[in-house]
């Protein structure tokens, strides 16, 4: 089995997760009860939970479970759907079974830690990093496909892309994520793209085709647990083209995993067939959030750079202050219980990463409370 290094983020969660009173940094949605989602079910649907057999599921995922995992795709059919426990096992599935050591892989940067640990865990890897925004020239986070081009090397199997990304929220253009596929398909590279946070965002945000959909080599990862706000289900899937890799990552799934949880299948079975009315209503929430973030941000605009992701509900804002992000959230989290993400949990050991943003996120509810221990607390130490 392969060394891998401490994973900061999860680290640093467990710390100050369920320690501080004011999570400030959450990439998920506000999630609901078990009261609520079964209040959504179809008569039939709840049935179905209430007198469930708890006994083992199939490795590929309940065959209606299925059945609605791939409706929410143009092209792919069920057994085009592999089911895991969490996005996480799917990472590392497809890392696992796409790479060897004569490999070489391509991730973006800055980046979810182990779509670059778990790579160069296996084999040779390269960073690309996003270009950062600029307020003279009024440009947001940025992709240079070229720089993508030049780092693909004749053993090349692996892109890990996230859109919308995780930490900045950035979307590229469909110019700019078509020339990416066709730079792919010539070089016959696989794409993991991380579709986590796909629909959520603003109300009407811009969002990229499912790559699953527009390409043969594209492997399409989604769970519950981000835009739909329900991470307590842990249930993810990757949907591709290729079912004889689907079937390599079905049979790396029997030392994993084995199966998912039936109480959570049916559970998500539920969610996803209200899938509509669920992101709609977490992005509502986002809207509202926004209106809060932008007033604070602009009264505080001397201490920070604040520029509105294009999709997700999180941002990657720059901090302008003397002390350094990282003692800035340091402070914030031990003195006023308010927690963010330092841009030091995204260090990169393949290209320069930035060193003075932090992670915000705004999907949840009650954000508005958290901004104003913010302000006070900027105020007082801050004066």
């Amino acid at each position: 089995m392969p060394s891998l290094p401490d994973f900061k983020l999860e680290t640093h969660f467990q710390q100050w997760e369920f320690k501080s009173k004011y999570h400030m940094t959450a990439s998920d949605a506000e999630s609901m009860s078990m009261k609520d989602l079964l209040a959504m079910a179809t008569a039939e649907d709840r049935d179905g939970f209430n007198n469930l057999w708890l006994g083992y599921t199939q490795t590929y995922g309940a065959p209606d479970l299925l059945e609605v995992i791939a409706g929410i795709y143009y092209k792919r059919t069920t057994d085009e759907i592999l089911c895991f426990c969490g996005a996480s096992e799917g990472i590392y599935a497809a890392n696992s079974v796409i790479l060897d050591k004569d490999s070489h892989a391509i991730a973006i940067t800055p980046n979810y830690q182990s779509h670059e640990t778990l790579p160069a865990s296996i084999c040779e890897i390269s960073g690309v990093a996003l270009d950062p925004p600029s307020k003279i020239l009024n440009t947001n986070w940025s992709l240079d496909v070229d720089k993508i081009k030049a780092a693909i090397r004749p053993n090349t199997k692996l892109l890990t892309i996230n859109f919308p990304h995780n930490p900045t929220g950035y979307i590229p253009s469909d110019e700019d994520f078509n020339a990416l596929i066709e730079l792919c398909r010539k070089h016959g590279i696989y794409v993991l793209s991380d579709e986590i946070f796909k629909g959520l965002g603003r109300t009407g945000a811009r969002h990229l085709p499912y790559i699953s959909d527009v390409y043969e080599r594209g492997l399409s990862l989604n769970v519950t647990s981000k835009a739909f706000g329900l991470p307590g289900l842990r249930v993810g899937w990757i949907a591709c083209a290729d079912k004889e890799l689907l079937s390599k990552m079905e049979r790396m799934k029997h030392y994993l995993s084995i199966c998912n949880s039936a109480p959570s299948e049916r559970l998500a079975l539920i969610a996803l067939k209200n899938r509509e009315k669920i992101v709609a209503r977490n992005c509502e929430i986002i809207d509202a959030n926004l209106i809060h973030l932008e007033a604070f941000f602009e009264k505080h605009k001397n201490l920070f750079e604040w520029q509105v992701s294009d999709g997700s509900c999180m941002a990657f804002p720059r901090y302008k202050g003397a002390d350094g992000v990282e003692e800035f959230c340091r402070r914030l989290v031990e003195e006023s219980g308010v927690f963010l993400l330092p841009s030091s949990i995204y260090d990169s050991t393949l290209t320069e990463t930035p060193k003075d943003r932090f992670r915000i996120g705004f999907g949840r509810k009650n954000l508005e409370a958290g901004l104003e221990v913010m302000d006070a607390h900027i105020s007082k130490v801050y004066p």
